[in-house]
C-alpha cells in the first residue's frame, strides 16, 4: 500500500478531529451532556463533575468520515465498522442513559453484554464467510495452532475482553487518547506488514482521530470521550488484531490495556474471597492517584509504558 494514503487517513481525520471539537463542545455543553463523578474516586476527580462527555462523537466521526474516504469497501472493511460503530453504539447508549438519569451507572451489565454479544456475532459471521483463518499465532516463533470452530468464540470473548480492557484506561484526562494511539500505530505498522490494506487504513486513521481529541482531551480536559469512545477504540483494536492474525500479539502491544483489566479483576476478586482490596482503588490507574501522584504523571508513565509495550510486541512480529 502507498504509505501516502495512509499519512493521508491520518491527517484528515486529525483535522477533522480538531475541527469538531470546538464545534460539538459547545454543543454537548449546551445539552447538559455533563460528567458524572464517582462520589468513591479521587476527590480531585469531583472538580470535573458537569465537564461535556460522549465527546467519543467526535473521534467515530473524524475516524468514520477518513476511512471511508481512504479505504476499499472490502469484507474486512465491514468487520472494522461492525466492530468499531458496534461496540461504540453501545457505549453511546450507556452514556446517554447516565447522562438523561444524572447517574454514574448507565446500561445495566446484562444490558451492556447483550449489545456487545450482538456486534460480535455479527462479526464472527463475516469472518466466517470471508473464510478467515482460525489459527493462532504464537508471538516469537514460528509456531501456530488451529482452534477450528472454537475460534469464534475465542472472537466473541476477544472483542469483550479487549473493549472491556480499553474502557477501564478511560479514567484520567488524556490517558487513554494517548495509549491508543500508541496502539494503533504499532498496529498500522502490523497491518502494513501482514499486507492488511483495510487494516492499516483504519488504524491511521484511528490515531488521527484520537491525537486530534487529546488537543481537547489532555488535562485540564475540556471534553470526555465517555463509553461513546473507550468501547468504539476497543472495539476497533481488537477488530485489527483478529483480521492481521496477531490476536495473541495484542496481550503485549497492549499491555497497558491489559494491566488495567488484571487490576480489576483481582481487586473484585480480592474483595470478595478475602474481604481486602488489593489496591487503593481499581483500575490502578487511580491506586497510584491515590498514592500522591498527579494526573500527569500517571499519563506519562503509562503513555511510557504503552510505548515501550509496542516497541517489545513490534520487535517480536519481526523476529519471524
Amino acid at each position: 500500500m502507498d504509505i501516502k494514503v495512509i499519512l493521508f487517513a491520518l491527517g484528515v481525520s486529525f483535522l477533522l478531529s480538531v475541527l469538531l471539537g470546538p464545534l460539538f463542545i459547545p454543543l454537548l455543553r449546551r445539552m447538559k451532556f455533563g460528567q458524572e463523578v464517582r462520589t468513591d474516586g479521587p476527590q480531585s476527580h469531583l472538580k470535573k463533575k458537569g465537564t461535556p462527555t460522549m465527546g467519543g462523537i467526535i473521534i467515530m466521526l473524524a475516524f468514520l468520515i477518513s476511512f471511508l474516504k481512504f479505504s476499499d469497501r472490502t469484507m474486512e472493511f465491514w468487520v472494522l465498522l461492525t466492530a468499531s460503530l458496534g461496540f461504540g453504539l453501545v457505549g453511546f447508549l450507556d452514556d446517554y442513559i447516565k447522562i438523561a438519569f444524572k447517574r454514574s451507572l448507565g446500561l445495566t451489565a446484562r444490558q451492556k453484554l447483550a449489545g456487545q454479544l450482538f456486534f460480535s456475532i455479527l462479526v464472527c459471521v463475516m469472518l466466517y464467510l470471508m473464510k478467515h483463518s482460525t489459527a493462532l499465532a504464537l508471538p516469537g516463533t514460528d509456531w501456530s495452532f488451529d482452534l477450528g470452530w472454537f475460534y469464534y468464540p475465542f472472537v466473541v470473548l476477544m472483542l469483550f475482553a479487549i473493549s472491556n480492557a480499553v474502557n477501564f484506561t478511560d479514567g484520567v484526562d488524556g490517558l487513554l487518547s494517548g495509549t491508543s494511539a500508541v496502539a494503533f500505530a504499532a498496529f498500522t505498522l502490523v497491518a502494513l506488514q501482514a499486507t492488511e490494506n483495510e487494516s492499516a487504513v483504519f488504524s491511521a486513521a484511528m490515531i488521527g482521530a484520537v491525537l486530534g481529541f487529546l488537543v481537547y482531551n489532555a488535562h485540564p480536559a475540556k471534553v470526555f470521550m465517555g463509553d461513546t469512545g473507550s468501547l468504539g477504540i476497543g472495539g476497533g483494536i481488537a477488530a485489527v488484531a483478529i483480521l492481521t492474525k496477531t490476536e495473541l500479539l495484542f496481550v503485549i502491544i497492549g499491555g497497558v490495556f491489559v494491566i488495567e483489566m488484571v487490576s480489576v479483576i483481582l481487586q473484585v476478586g480480592s474483595f470478595k474471597l478475602r474481604g481486602k482490596r488489593i489496591f487503593k482503588m481499581s483500575p490502578i490507574h487511580h491506586h497510584f492517584e491515590l498514592s500522591g501522584w498527579s494526573e500527569w504523571k500517571v499519563v506519562t508513565v503509562f503513555w511510557t509504558a504503552g510505548i515501550a509495550f509496542a516497541a517489545i510486541g513490534l520487535a517480536l512480529q519481526h523476529a519471524f
